[in-house]
């Protein structure tokens, strides 16, 4: 029986071989759109843990559906007697929030799931409204016209019923993040006309949360379990950056970032915060601020809509491509750039070579002559 040594200098070679060869990481990415043809788009609002993708279908003449997609299988959710619908967000068992028209041509808020289907969730006495939020045990929060024809944030009660959440003393609020709590994010008007992010607690009522240094207006868009309350704010120099409050300091991302305009889109239970920036009038890029650490995703490498993070930490939205959105989801860890090969890596590689067919030979040789050795003591 052959020494075991005899395999070694093949194994070698090939560990040297892969220590010497650059390697390029590539990111593993969703896939594109939900199999949608004849031009149509796609985006993906929100995304669950089961995988199962909230979206839209935007249909080449601009009609928009509201579906589901989840390993191929594409849902249609309907309408409520209208034409067209989109969808906002969806909780871990699977029910959907969103918009759709009734037979008026009416936008209405609506909660979808597989077993009950569409659901009206009716208005504050005005004509329209619209759902922007869900938790898991099935509370919502959105905007809805009130009888005055002013737009009010809400949150719905036990009955399904909407609550008015109110205003900071101006006309109209607007409702788009909710917690398990019961707390509710969004963009109030003042007395004086100016729009103030807020944060609204039950039995507590509505609370201005501010702006950053020198900023008139600014609005939240998310908020987490643990209170962590992220949007956008005007700045001093009438720039909008991307914020992340705590309940007593206000973050300045779009700081971090240094420069453009960007807006924060969600955040998921560990604080991580995604949002876009856009720089110099280009294409919106996707950042993603984690662990004290801001990175601006390459255009290459993070989307055109940035709508969601999943706690497990995708990145959920739509690609800009072809004259058309698809909808697309990416890792919140960038992927390396690729590494370009050098050329003193194939010298390492020769010498490598060289070396291991040295040892190889050298093995063989040896092999060789204990067989010769074995065979003259057994003569």
């Amino acid at each position: 029986m052959p020494p075991r040594f005899a395999c070694f200098p093949a194994t070698l070679l090939g560990l040297l071989l892969l220590a010497a060869i650059p390697t390029a990481s590539a990111t593993m990415y969703a896939e594109r759109g939900f199999g949608e043809r004849d031009g149509n788009g796609s985006i993906a609002s929100d995304l669950n843990p089961a995988g199962l993708v909230a979206g839209i279908i935007m249909e080449e003449a601009g009609r928009r559906r509201a579906v589901t997609y989840q390993h191929g299988r594409l849902r249609e959710l309907g309408t409520l007697g209208g034409n067209e619908g989109f969808t906002k967000a969806i909780n871990t068992h699977g029910v959907v929030v969103g918009s759709a028209q009734t037979a008026s041509g009416a936008w209405h808020a609506f909660r979808y799931d597989a077993a009950g289907g569409m659901r009206d969730l009716g208005t504050l006495g005005g004509t329209s409204s619209y759902a922007t939020a869900i938790t898991r045990d099935g509370m919502i929060a959105g905007y809805a016209d009130t009888s005055a024809g002013d737009f009010h944030a809400f949150v719905t009660k036990a009955d399904h019923s909407l609550q008015d959440l109110g205003t900071l003393g101006g006309a109209s609020s607007y409702a788009s993040g909710l917690n398990t709590h019961g707390v509710v994010v969004g963009t109030a008007q003042r007395g004086d006309g100016y729009r103030r992010a807020f944060v609204y607690r039950p039995g507590t009522g509505m609370q201005e949360i501010g702006t950053l240094p020198g900023g008139r207006i600014s609005s939240a868009t998310a908020i987490n379990d643990a209170g962590l309350v992220v949007g956008a704010s005007e700045t001093e120099q009438r720039r909008w950056h991307a914020f992340a409050w705590d309940g007593k300091r206000m973050l300045d991302l779009g700081a971090m970032i240094g420069q453009g305009d960007s807006y924060a889109t969600a955040v998921n239970a560990a604080g991580h915060v995604v949002g876009s920036v856009s720089i110099k009038g280009f294409e919106p890029m996707t950042f993603v601020y984690k662990e004290g650490v801001m990175t601006v995703r390459r255009r290459d490498d993070g989307l055109y809509l940035t709508n969601k993070i999943t706690d497990a930490g995708l990145v959920v939205g739509a690609i800009y491509t072809g004259h058309k959105f698809q909808a697309f989801a990416v890792p919140s860890q960038a992927a390396p750039a690729p590494q370009r090969s050098n050329p003193l890596d194939w010298l390492l590689i020769t010498i490598l070579i060289s070396a291991s067919a040295v040892v190889l030979y050298k093995l063989q040789r040896n092999y060789r002559l204990g067989l010769l050795g074995a065979r003259t003591r057994f003569m």
